[in-house]
C-alpha cells in the first residue's frame, strides 16, 4: 500500500476560524503536511495561505489575524440604504495579497487547493480549482448580507458555507485517505430549541450544516481516516461571535485550539483507531 494522501479540510465560521491557526500549528509540529487543502469561507482564506507555502503559513496567518485589515473585517460594518451588503471586500483583498505574495492563481500554489462557493443562478455547490485565486476566495467567503456576491464568468457566487460548510466530501473525492478537519467549534456541542426569532434562523442553519457533515462523515470510503480536531472551547457560549472579535479573544482561541489539538493528536498516536468522529 502506498503512502496516504493527506488533506487539511478547513470549515467555515467567520472570526471563529482563528482556531484553525492553532490547529495548523499542532499538526505541523508533529510533522503532518498536506498533499491537498480544501476550504470553505474563512477556511478558504486560511487554506489558501497554507497551500501557498506550508513552511511560511503559520507566520503569515498569525500576521493576517492580527492585522489592521482583520480588525476592519470584524468591526467595519457600513449600513447604507439601497445596498444589499454591509461591507466591501477591500480589507479581505488586502489581507489576501499580503498572505499570498507570490500566488495569484491556483497553479502557483505549493499544494493542491480547492475552495467551495454557492452559485446563485444554479442554486448549486461550485468548486474552484484552477485560474485566478483571489476572486475564487472572495466568492467562497461572500457571506450573504455582509459581503457582496462575486461575479465570475457571468455567474454570481456567495459563501460556500451555505452548501458545504465542512467539505470532507470534496477531500474524499480527490482521493484523500487521511483527513484532518479544522472546524471552528460549532459541531462540538448539541443544539437546543430556539428561544426567539433570531435563534430560529441560527438553529435552522446549524441543522443544515451539521446534517451535511454527519452524512458525509458516514459516507467516506472504507479506509479513510478522519481526524476532527477540537477547538478547546468549553461551551457553546464560547462560540458566540460577539465574544470573539477582540485581538485578545482571537489570540486566546488560537492558543486554546493549539493545546486541544495537540492533546488530541498525541492521544491519536497512542490509540491509532481507524476512523474518528467528533471529539467529545
Amino acid at each position: 500500500m502506498g503512502s496516504p494522501k493527506v488533506a487539511f479540510v478547513l470549515g467555515g465560521g467567520g472570526v471563529l476560524g482563528a482556531v484553525q491557526v492553532g490547529m495548523l500549528r499542532a499538526v505541523l509540529e508533529r510533522g503532518i503536511r498536506p498533499d491537498l487543502v480544501v476550504g470553505t469561507s474563512i477556511g478558504a482564506i486560511n487554506g489558501a495561505i497554507i497551500a501557498a507555502d506550508v513552511d511560511r503559513s503559520l507566520d503569515r496567518l498569525n500576521r493576517a489575524w492580527t492585522s489592521r485589515d482583520a480588525r476592519a473585517i470584524t468591526t467595519g460594518l457600513d449600513v447604507r440604504p439601497g445596498r444589499a451588503h454591509l461591507m466591501s471586500t477591500g480589507s479581505i483583498v488586502r489581507l489576501l495579497e499580503a498572505g499570498l505574495p507570490a500566488a495569484r492563481t491556483f497553479e502557483q500554489l505549493q499544494v493542491e487547493f480547492r475552495c467551495c462557493a454557492a452559485s446563485i443562478e444554479r442554486a448549486a455547490e461550485h468548486w474552484f480549482t484552477t485560474g485566478p485565486l483571489i476572486p475564487a476566495i472572495l466568492a467562497s467567503s461572500a457571506l450573504p448580507g455582509i459581503f457582496p456576491a462575486v461575479e465570475i464568468d457571468g455567474e454570481h457566487f456567495v459563501d460556500g458555507g451555505i452548501v458545504n460548510s465542512i467539505p470532507i466530501s470534496e477531500a474524499a473525492a480527490a482521493g484523500a485517505t487521511e483527513v484532518y478537519v479544522m472546524q471552528v467549534g460549532r459541531i462540538e456541542y448539541p443544539l437546543s430549541a430556539p428561544r426567539n426569532q433570531f435563534e430560529n434562523a441560527r438553529v435552522a442553519f446549524e441543522i443544515s450544516r451539521r446534517h451535511r457533515f454527519a452524512r458525509d462523515s458516514a459516507s467516506l470510503p472504507a479506509g479513510t481516516r478522519l481526524h476532527v480536531l477540537p477547538t478547546g472551547t468549553s461551551s457553546q457560549r464560547d462560540n458566540r461571535i460577539a465574544r470573539n472579535l477582540s485581538p485578545d479573544a482571537i489570540r486566546r482561541r488560537i492558543e486554546s485550539a493549539h493545546r486541544a489539538a495537540s492533546a488530541y493528536l498525541d492521544r491519536e498516536v497512542a490509540t491509532r483507531s481507524p476512523v474518528h468522529g467528533t471529539p467529545g
